[in-house]
């Protein structure tokens, strides 16, 4: 907080507006420079406000001394930590969010290497070899953002040269258990957070969604989409459809994946900005998805073939890569068949106008063309009067279609429990959002069945009607003003000024830091708003669950990787 005020009284010093020159997605703070005093009035006022909070947190502890700080019985915090320092297990968040699972640690281990590792998809590297790569790989990203500086924006630029002098990691794998699957395989995810391939992907990601209002199919969300079908008049004889692409990420072979982009640049040569650096583009996309180095334990892996794991731009290649296909090929052949034809990532919906002739045929063709792209492969849905899409159920009742909220039969519905050390916004904020979301996607009456439902499920995880109701009844007052939370949104800019805080349910409260602002920094001060940021302290997912394996089971894998595929004794 004080360094946000210190900055902007600093740059109004200097007649600088400090949203000059900020992209929210690429800035990196400069850790280097750290902003002068303000004025005096101004200092006093920020030790006045931390003396105060610091007084208000000493009096909420002394308070709460009679109480037990923290949510966990004995019982319980003797049960975390005996699995904690278990090391003959692993835990994990399951795929598909079905809550923790606990497995055998060889079992997990052997897993890991016989589905994914010790396939042809990966490539185990030495030593020598890791630091070769990873050295050649730093060195000609690095060459490339020198040589092409002038391609860059001003805040590219800075994006670049502050990134590039922080300190790296390798990313790490690990797998996330699919037990909804038998028997349960692993689900594999790179954790490339805080990695140097990572800099630059974040700034592909940045650039690709330039490119992305250019791929005909792109959606955003299933809103848009309930939105686009209203605006349709719908033959009778149309049918609905829906295909899911098989390992997505796994199965764009990397060569034409990086060439879908090259003709992507062509082909809309004429609708992209001329000062878009393409050259640069395309060179760092090729580095990046070629040279995805990450370890698990003790051992370090290339992977081979595909997109790249983790990579933050993994979503936005993967849409545009396939979206080139659908483009040039799927959409400008089927127009007179498809109605509606829309894509999120690897899920497809469409709205499909049979020939009056040969219509088995055509849709034969269609998937056949859907399917003609690599080794990408879609499982597509028979055209029906009834189709799931994302979060949807969409239904076509002769020239009308009707949309309904669509939730798997395996979704456990694990919201916040009353007892968890979450700030209250966090129960406002659950509520507010699926209300808002039912109400959009749903007719009066499947919108009360599923409110119904809702509340009942948030009943069974442990919270009381008469706390709910309040919430739930201002959460419905907000349906009317759909535009509020926008307007808000876009005004929240440097006009606010943030305090960061983390939460305990007795410690001290959003009410109490406006309080002491008020009264000590308020008045000293230009901003528009003042937003108290709470975050949440560790939570079991935090405590238990880690990506990283421990060197204590760094023996295991040289054991399994020596003795050919054994199991650990």
């Amino acid at each position: 907080m004080a360094r946000s005020i210190r900055t902007k009284y600093f740059l109004k010093e200097h007649g600088m507006d400090n949203s000059n020159n900020y992209e929210k997605q690429i800035y990196i703070k400069n850790k280097n420079w750290h902003p002068p005093p303000a004025h005096i009035q101004i200092e006093n006022a920020i030790t006045n406000f931390e003396k105060m909070l610091k007084s208000k947190q000493q009096i909420a502890i002394s308070q709460a001394k009679k109480q037990t700080m923290t949510n966990l019985n004995p019982l319980q915090k003797t049960v975390l930590k005996q699995l904690r320092e278990n090391k003959n297990i692993i835990i994990k968040p399951t795929d598909k969010n079905l809550g923790p699972a606990v497995m055998d640690k060889n079992t997990y281990i052997k897993q890991v290497l016989q589905e994914h590792l010790l396939t042809e998809n990966y490539q185990q590297l030495s030593l020598t070899e890791t630091k070769n790569m990873l050295d050649n790989t730093k060195n000609s990203l690095r060459q490339l953002i020198k040589d092409n500086l002038n391609a860059l924006s001003t805040p590219e630029a800075t994006f670049f040269k502050r990134s590039l002098n922080c300190h790296y990691r390798t990313p790490i794998f690990y797998g996330l258990p699919k037990v909804h699957k038998t028997p349960v395989a692993l689900r594999p995810v790179v954790s490339s957070v805080n990695s140097f391939l990572s800099v630059f992907s974040t700034w592909l990601d940045y650039r690709m969604k330039e490119l992305l209002p250019l791929i005909r199919s792109h959606v955003k969300n299933s809103i848009e989409v309930i939105t686009d079908i209203k605006a349709l008049t719908i033959p009778e004889n149309a049918l609905l459809f829906s295909a899911d692409a098989q390992s997505m990420y796994t199965n764009i072979d990397t060569n034409t994946g990086l060439q879908a982009f090259t003709d992507f640049f062509e082909d809309n040569k004429e609708k992209i900005s001329s000062e878009f650096p393409v050259n640069l583009f395309l060179k760092i996309l090729d580095i990046v998805m070629k040279n995805n180095i990450f370890t698990f334990a003790n051992t370090t892996w290339l992977q081979l073939s595909g997109t790249a794991m983790g990579t933050p731009a993994a979503c936005a290649y993967a849409t545009i890569s396939y979206g080139q296909y659908e483009n040039s090929r799927i959409l400008p052949k089927y127009s007179k068949n498809l109605l509606y034809y829309r894509r999120y990532i690897d899920d497809v919906f469409g709205i499909w106008l049979p020939p009056d002739s040969h219509q088995e045929a055509t849709w034969e063709h269609f998937k056949k063309d859907l399917n003609g792209w690599g080794h990408l492969k879609w499982n597509v849905e028979t055209p029906a009067k009834t189709s799931i899409f994302l979060d949807l159920t969409i239904e076509l009742n002769e020239t009308t279609i009707k949309t309904k909220t669509y939730q798997k039969d395996l979704n456990l519905h694990l919201y916040i429990p009353p007892n968890s050390a979450h700030p209250p916004s966090c129960l406002k904020g659950l509520i507010s959002g699926e209300m808002r979301r039912y109400w959009l996607q749903n007719d009066p009456q499947d919108f009360e069945n599923i409110m119904v439902k809702f509340i009942e499920r948030l009943v069974a995880r442990g919270h009381s009607i008469n706390n709910l109701t309040p919430i739930i009844m201002g959460a419905a007052a907000s349906l009317d003003h759909p535009n509020r939370q926008k307007r808000q949104n876009e005004n929240q800019d440097t006009d606010t000024i943030y305090i960061h805080w983390e939460y305990h349910p007795y410690g001290v409260q959003r009410k109490d830091i406006r309080d002491i602002y008020r009264k000590t920094l308020e008045p000293f001060l230009d901003y528009d708003k003042m937003t108290v940021a709470i975050s949440r302290p560790k939570n079991l997912r935090d405590i238990l669950t880690k990506a990283a394996l421990t060197d204590a089971l760094s023996e295991d894998i040289d054991y399994f990787l020596t003795n050919g595929r054994q199991q650990p004794p």
